[in-house]
């Protein structure tokens, strides 16, 4: 059942939270991890903390990068795992979670891809609420009404490499096309009922801001067309409304924690 595990961090300018992130993998009870690091640039002394781990760290690659998908990229090129893991060097991963994963897809060799829920944590990491992914569907991924928490995702090597892993030129939420792409080639998604992950929501954090701006409207015209093959009209805009009040309905757990604790990712713009 021993599995090589692959994990990815893509860190830049995030020094309060990247020793957190490398010791929440370090300390895993699981030990076949390879575990690669990618810094582009950072000048606030992340560096000097990931070299500091530099001993227990499979790779580090320091090269600049042209964004964060481009530099998952490159971690994951180097990458010989037979599960691949990305996790952010502002987020954590809850303790005993990597043996869960590698005995989960042992005994369900027909998934591909994996996602559990996460605890939504501050700065300080704090617990604020829980959050609860959905099962995923490629119609409703076309409306955004499909979301799964990607601090709490692993999926086998294969698949990324089947579809070239992800898109570089995505600025705005490259793990969610991903997803997209990995279903349509085929991948075959499942829920593990655990909480794997820390989601960090702060005010330098990407998730969360923008949500209306021209790049995210366009990013979502871009992924519904992937879907389906043609663009949005307007039947179908209010079928995709429709299906985010659905989605409230099918996911009761996580509405409910947001309207007992609101929608805490407005800490992240």
């Amino acid at each position: 059942m021993t599995r090589l595990v692959s994990i990815v961090t893509i860190s830049f300018n995030h020094v309060e939270f990247i020793e957190q992130c490398i010791l929440s993998v370090l300390n895993q009870d699981y030990h076949n991890i390879e575990y690669i690091i990618v810094d582009p640039g950072s000048t606030d002394g992340s560096r000097e903390i990931i070299n500091k781990y530099q001993h227990k760290i499979s790779k580090i690659i320091f090269d600049p990068d042209d964004g964060p998908a481009d530099g998952l990229n490159k971690g994951f090129n180097l990458a010989t795992g037979d599960i691949f893991y990305f996790l952010n060097s502002d987020d954590v991963l809850e303790p005993n979670v990597i043996k869960k994963i590698v005995k989960y897809f042992y005994i369900n060799p027909e998934v591909d891809v994996v996602s559990g829920h996460s605890w939504i944590i501050d700065s300080c990491g704090n617990r604020l609420r829980r959050f609860y992914s959905d099962r995923f569907s490629l119609k409703m991924a076309a409306c955004e009404a499909s979301i799964i928490s990607q601090a709490s995702t692993f999926f086998r090597a294969e698949n990324f490499r089947n579809v070239n892993g992800f898109n570089s030129l995505n600025r705005i939420a490259w793990d969610g096309e991903l997803f997209v792409d990995m279903a349509l080639d085929g991948a075959r998604f499942s829920i593990i009922n655990d909480f794997l992950s820390g989601f960090r929501v702060h005010k330098k954090a990407i998730t969360g801001s923008g949500a209306y701006s021209p790049e995210r409207i366009l990013f979502s015209k871009r992924i519904y067309n992937k879907i389906y093959g043609t663009d949005p009209d307007v039947t179908s805009i209010v079928l995709c409304r429709i299906k985010v009040y659905l989605r409230k309905i099918l996911n009761y757990r996580d509405t409910f924690q947001r309207i007992l604790h609101g929608p805490v990712f407005g800490a992240k713009k």
